[in-house]
């Protein structure tokens, strides 16, 4: 069995979307392998979720590395298959004795505690959209700081590449703009940021870029699944109601827009970076 068989079997959601979650490993590997994070590392993960980048990282380091993925989330949360129930499996994998994984851990809480370098690697992966703020980001980038020398980071890039990517632009900003106005959620966009925002936090939580790159994201599913997601966020009145009438008209148009430019499926993802940042 080859590496990516082997991550994906440790995969819940692989065995009922085998083709998504072999197109979703291949691209974290493909992070990992740029981040040059080797075997025997120790590294800390913040925002794991699924945990699909958490199998990627514990196959990277090897038996003699450790992962410990923390995500602020309840175990219950996610659907269909709960963040628990994801991480249960992927403990009874073989790549399990590699992992610590800790739902409902707020790094920002003091209560979070690791000792200085504690890790090689701290990593945040296409997670940072779900903060509720680039400020909690910020912060988050800042108490992290001394637990690790390096940061890997990567994140979509609000700089689509060609007009087959302007849905998918369209479907995060209007998930960004219900946020904003305050019409609060916990879907899977909330503050999406340009790159030159990401540098000044990462300027302001002192964290230096050593090396950036562009990741192919060609083949990735994301696109589509936040254009349902907006669509049905908009569509649902229960969430919008609370927004003033201007607001609800001017998200209403732009959801028209988004419904004409759209494909039923096959809407091509934004690019996606990756960096590298040591601490300054």
């Amino acid at each position: 069995m080859d590496k990516v068989e082997t991550i994906v079997s440790a995969m819940a959601a692989g065995a009922g979307h085998p083709m998504v979650q072999r197109t979703q490993t291949r691209f974290r590997m493909d992070l990992v392998e740029g981040w040059g994070i080797p075997a025997g590392a120790s590294v800390l993960e913040i925002g794991c979720g699924q945990g699909d980048m958490t199998a990627v990282l514990a196959d990277a380091v090897g038996a003699g590395g450790q992962v410990v993925a923390v995500d602020i989330a309840d175990p219950s949360y996610g659907a269909p298959v709960t963040l628990g129930e994801s991480a249960a499996f992927l403990k009874a994998s073989p790549l399990g004795s590699r992992m610590d994984i800790r739902f409902g851990v707020n790094v920002l809480d003091e209560a979070t505690q690791f000792p200085d370098d504690a890790f090689d690697y701290v990593v945040l992966s296409h997670c940072s959209w779900y903060f509720a703020s680039l400020e909690q980001l910020r912060r988050t980038l800042d108490r992290a700081r001394p637990w690790a020398r390096r940061l890997c980071f990567s994140e979509w890039s609000l700089q689509p590449q060609c007009a087959a990517q302007l849905p998918h632009l369209l479907a995060v900003l209007i998930q960004g703009q219900v946020e904003a106005q305050g019409a609060r959620g916990n879907g899977n966009v909330r503050t999406p940021f340009s790159y030159e925002s990401l540098a000044r936090s990462l300027d302001a939580a002192g964290w230096r870029p050593t090396a950036r790159r562009d990741v192919d994201t060609l083949s990735m599913q994301d696109a589509d699944w936040e254009v349902d997601a907006c669509l049905r966020m908009i569509d649902s009145s229960e969430r919008l109601e609370e927004l003033p009438r201007l607001a609800r008209d001017f998200l209403a148009s732009q959801a028209d827009v988004l419904r004409a430019a759209a494909n039923r499926h096959g809407n091509q993802p934004l690019p996606s970076y990756a960096l590298l940042a040591e601490r300054a």
